[in-house]
């Protein structure tokens, strides 16, 4: 035991930024490419309350070529006069104090999402060096800062046009993990933005890479959301159901359609910041929706003919919806700095009687779309007995073959998950060179037959009935579904740390692949989310010349290898156009072995865009795919016809 002795002398007090460099997880949840991203966030944050408040109209994000990021705004610009009980400027003070900003100033502004006043000093304390450029009263202003010091006085540059606030910065290497921006995920979120905030301009340009940029400006406001996002799908009503209340001094705001899908797609936000756990006021709507439904189809009766058969539920009633419940506050109580979820207890009812009140009118005055989504909640219903009865037939069938695991996966010893991986295999074939170039020790193998069902075109009876499908869900050990379903997906089950799509290199292979991902994104998202889902890259071609012999993958690298090979005699290519052509050394060597082989993790950065591709690739509108690869015909790597 150690005689250390525990004094005041032990007690450190972390002064101004120190605790946020000391323990940055805790201000903005995680020193990974989440937490990158969400420094971005704050100070556009910053711009959209300014927007809020009626004086900002434009915001400006670019993505400069050495990673470090600027975001722009029109809006009042930060104060810089000096604020005589700190005996700073009030720009040095917001950049440099936690909890210092106008938000705890209730004239200042009425609604905001960055309530804590500790998000821009947060940026400054974990960037290795920022600007602040101030536009305010015909006068330019700036201040540079380093890991959250200044670095100079508030600096006085003269007589501008312009108005407003330029925030340029780059994060620390020494806190992040990884300090390169996705100009994917930082584009979802900006698109959020200008959906929930009706006209305002915002543009995102990557000077990475020539070219990229978007502008996002929806002046249909969440009815243009609703409209983007169901854009490839076939709606049961022409146009989105949209309502709208201020209640108690809060703003509850709805937009949804029904569409003839087999997925519920719902976002919820909070002051304009995406509540990717949702919270009081997405409870709220999924119980006046359940609600409201269920007493418009008893007050009407149009149960008659099923009720002895079917009892809906709030499930069947959100199958092929899409929805965003945008709600905006005076308080609002989230859960941790990154507000991913609303914790204000009073917003469950508020919203629960708003939507109500506004959902219960529409369907009364539109007997006709009500009808149509009635109906779909009852065979919605019917499916989901279907899919139970199938669940337990699958368990009893599991059962009488005496054991958990399908007969046809060949496992591993390894019984941590977190080193070991599952190969899933496209055909016999294959599956036999794979079984003998593995690794037996921590690498399992699981063959499937032909390509497995398409699940955008399927309900969930048909899904859970499917073999192929079954194999995988026994295989995985994680349940099938989502999360928050009573019988459904339980990460910690998993048996297998690393689940690799291995397909051939051609065209039908690529088609597998497709439908596997559709299946894991649509019914199995935990998998993805917690990044367990890899894409094997076997080589297309195997090159010969004399004893030297290299694989490649494209057509280019092939190329490249022959001119480079120009002076050698008798070239020899070999292209694979199946795993099983490929004897299991080769198969190891090239694609199975972690010591040579290459993997592709499979990352969710845009939930959205992500629906939207599924949607047009595996949809029942062939006009958006042919229009998909007309656009994207230039970009295939192989094309093996």
């Amino acid at each position: 035991m150690s005689n250390q002795e525990y004094t005041a002398d032990s007690i450190k007090s972390l002064k101004g930024l120190e605790a946020v460099r000391t323990r940055p997880a805790m201000y903005i949840g995680s020193t990974g490419s989440p937490g990158l991203h969400h420094l971005v966030y704050e100070v556009v944050d910053n711009s959209i309350d300014e927007a809020l408040a009626g004086y900002c109209s434009r915001v400006d994000v670019v993505i400069h070529s050495d990673n470090s990021i600027s975001v722009a705004d029109d809006g009042r610009g930060i104060p810089v006069d000096y604020h005589a009980e700190e005996k700073m400027s009030a720009l040095q003070l917001v950049l440099t104090t936690l909890h210092a900003g106008g938000k705890f100033d209730n004239s200042s502004y009425k609604v905001s999402g960055g309530l804590h006043g500790v998000g821009v000093s947060c940026v400054n304390a974990l960037s290795v060096s920022l600007k602040a450029e101030v536009a305010k009263n015909g006068i330019s202003y700036s201040m540079d800062f380093c890991r959250g010091i200044p670095t100079t006085d508030l600096l006085e540059h003269g007589p501008t046009d312009r108005k407003g606030t330029k925030i340029t910065f780059k994060p620390d290497p020494d806190v992040f993990e990884t300090t390169e921006y996705s100009f994917d995920i930082l584009s979802k979120r900006l698109r959020e933005l200008a959906f929930l905030n009706k006209g305002i301009v915002i543009n995102i340009t990557d000077e990475r890479c020539e070219g990229k940029s978007h502008q996002f400006c929806y002046p249909g406001g969440l009815s243009s959301f609703i409209s983007y996002l169901d854009e490839n799908k076939t709606s049961l009503h022409p146009q989105p159901i949209c309502f709208s209340q201020v209640k108690d001094g809060v703003e509850v705001e709805i937009a949804m359609q029904y569409n003839d899908s087999y997925n519920e797609n719902i976002f919820s936000f909070a002051n304009n910041i995406n509540t990717v756990d949702g919270g009081t006021h997405l409870s709220g709507f999924k119980t006046a929706l359940t609600r409201t439904i269920n007493s418009y189809i008893e007050a009407n009766n149009l149960l008659k003919n099923n009720k002895d058969k079917v009892e809906i539920k709030g499930e069947d009633l959100r199958e092929g919806l899409t929805a965003v419940v945008s709600v905006k506050l005076p308080n609002p109580q989230f859960e941790g700095q990154t507000k991913a979820k609303l914790g204000n207890s009073e917003m469950m009812g508020i919203v629960n009687t708003s939507v109500g009140e506004m959902l219960g009118t529409f369907l009364a005055e539109n007997p006709a779309i009500a009808k149509k989504i009635v109906e779909k909640c009852v065979n919605s219903a019917i499916a989901r007995e279907a899919a139970r009865k199938a669940r337990l037939l699958a368990r009893r069938k599991t059962v009488m073959e005496g054991g958990g695991l399908p007969g046809k996966l060949a496992d591993c010893q390894e019984r941590d998950p977190g080193k070991c991986e599952i190969f899933l295999v496209e055909g016999d074939s294959a599956g036999g060179s794979a079984k003998m170039g593995r690794d037996r020790t921590f690498q399992a193998i699981l063959p499937l037959k032909g390509k497995i069902l398409n699940v955008e075109k399927a309900r969930i009876d048909k899904i859970i009935s499917h073999e192929e499908i079954q194999v995988m869900v026994q295989a995985f050990g994680t349940g099938f579904g989502k999360s928050e379903e009573d019988d459904g997906f339980n990460i910690a089950k998993l048996r297998y740390g690393k689940i690799i799509i291995m397909t051939d290199a051609d065209v039908d292979g690529a088609h597998i692949r497709t439908l596997l991902l559709t299946f894991l994104f649509r019914h199995m998202p935990g998998l993805i989310e917690s990044g367990n889902v890899y894409i094997a890259q076997p080589p297309l071609y195997k090159l010969k010349s004399g004893k030297e012999e290299r694989y490649v993958y494209s057509d280019a690298e092939k190329d490249s290898v022959v001119r480079e090979w120009a002076e050698k005699k008798n070239i020899a290519i070999q292209r694979y156009k199946g795993l099983g052509e490929m004897n299991p050394d080769q198969l190891a060597e090239t694609t199975m072995n972690p010591a040579t082989r290459t993997l592709l993790q499979v990352k969710l950065e845009d939930v959205v865009e992500a629906d939207r591709i599924f949607t047009v690739l595996m949809g029942e509108e062939v006009e958006p795919r042919r229009k998909f690869i007309e656009d994207n015909a230039t970009k295939v790597k192989f094309l093996d016809v």
